[in-house]
C-alpha cells in the first residue's frame, strides 16, 4: 500500500515508517522542516512538506494514498484549545479526502480520561465528543466515518511508549531526577501506568492497517500496570540516585508538567487487541529499557 503518515519523523512515527517500509509498503510522510525532510528521505520514504494547519497538504497526502496513519498532534500544553481545534480540522480534512474510498485510516489517541477506577478496555468509548473536547473529539469523529465509506481504526497508546531515544514522559521523569538529585514518585507510588515498547507499537499500527475491521479500537499496551514507584526505583538504579517519595503538594515543583500525569493511574487492557490481530509484544519491558540505560541521557 501507499501509506500517508502524519507525524512521520516523531518518536512513534519514525518507528512506524521503518516498520511499514520493512513490510513492503510505500510511505509518504508529512514533514515541517528541511531537517525532517532529509531524515525521512534517508529512510526511503517520500517527504511531503506541510503541517497540521496546512490543510491542502493533508488533503493531497490522503488523496494520493491507499491508507492514512495520523500520528501528529501539536501537544501545545499552553494552548490546549488551539491544539484541539487544529486536530479536529486536520481529521475532518483527512476524512473528507478518504470519503467513499473504503481506505484504512488509523488515528492515534491516548488512554487518559476514558474511564476511572479500572483499566480501559477496547470496548470503552472515548467520552471526548465535539470540537471543544480533548483532541477535538477526533477519535469518535473518525470512528463515525464508517458510515462515510472509510475504514477507521483508533489506536490508543500507553502513557509510556518507551525505548532508547524516547523523549516522552519517562524522559522527563529522568531529567527531573538528574536535576533534583533524587528519583521520585508521588505519595506511596501506587499509581500505575501501562507501557509498550515503540517497536511493538509500530508493529501494531501496521497490523491494524492491514487487517483491522472498520471501527476497531486497538490498545498499544504490552504491560497493563507498572507502578509509578517501580518506575522511580528503576530510574534511581539506572542513574545511581536515591529514590524517595515526593509529597503531592510538592510534585509540580519536583517533576514539572509531568507531575499531573505521574499522579494518575493510566492503565488499559490489550487482551482484545492481541486476540483479534495476533499481536504479541516481544520487545523489552519498560523497566528493562530503563535499566539498560535508555534514559541515562
Amino acid at each position: 500500500m501507499r501509506v500517508f503518515v502524519t507525524g512521520s519523523t516523531g518518536w512513534i512515527g519514525s518507528a512506524t515508517v521503518d516498520e511499514l517500509l520493512r513490510s513492503g509498503h510505500q510511505v509518504t510522510g508529512l514533514v515541517r522542516s528541511d531537517k525532517s525532510e532529509s531524515a525521512l528521505a534517508a529512510t526511503g520514504a517520500q517527504p511531503l512538506r506541510g503541517d497540521l494547519d496546512d490543510l491542502d497538504s493533508l488533503r493531497r497526502g490522503a488523496s494520493d494514498a491507499d491508507a492514512v496513519v495520523h500520528l501528529a498532534n501539536k501537544h501545545d500544553w499552553g494552548d490546549p484549545e488551539a491544539t484541539n481545534r487544529a486536530e479536529r480540522a486536520a481529521v475532518e480534512t483527512l476524512l473528507d479526502a478518504l470519503e467513499g474510498s473504503g481506505k484504512p485510516f488509523v488515528i492515534a489517541n491516548g488512554l487518559s480520561g476514558i474511564v476511572e477506577g479500572r483499566p480501559v478496555r477496547e470496548t470503552d468509548a472515548s467520552p471526548a465528543v465535539g470540537p471543544a473536547s480533548d483532541r477535538g473529539g477526533s477519535e469518535n469523529l473518525a470512528l463515525e466515518a464508517v458510515a462515510r465509506g472509510v475504514r477507521p481504526i483508533a489506536v490508543r497508546f500507553a502513557p509510556t511508549v518507551h525505548g532508547a531515544g524516547d523523549w516522552g514522559f519517562v524522559n522527563f521523569l529522568a531529567a527531573a531526577a538528574r536535576e533534583r538529585g533524587v528519583s521520585g514518585y508521588i505519595g506511596d507510588g501506587s499509581h500505575a501506568w501501562s507501557a509498550v515498547h515503540v517497536s511493538d507499537a509500530a508493529r501494531l499500527i501496521r497490523l491494524g492497517l492491514e487487517r483491522a475491521p472498520a471501527g476497531t479500537r486497538m490498545h498499544a499496551v504490552a504491560e497493563q500496570s507498572v507502578p509509578t514507584r517501580t518506575i522511580a526505583e528503576a530510574l534511581g538504579e539506572a542513574l545511581g540516585l536515591p529514590v524517595a517519595s515526593i509529597d503531592p503538594s510538592r510534585a509540580a515543583d519536583h517533576f514539572g508538567f509531568v507531575a499531573h500525569f505521574f499522579a494518575q493511574s493510566m492503565t488499559a487492557s490489550g487482551d482484545a487487541t492481541r486476540r483479534s490481530l495476533s499481536w504479541k509484544p516481544t520487545e523489552p519491558t519498560l523497566v528493562e529499557d530503563i535499566l539498560a540505560g535508555a534514559y541515562n541521557g
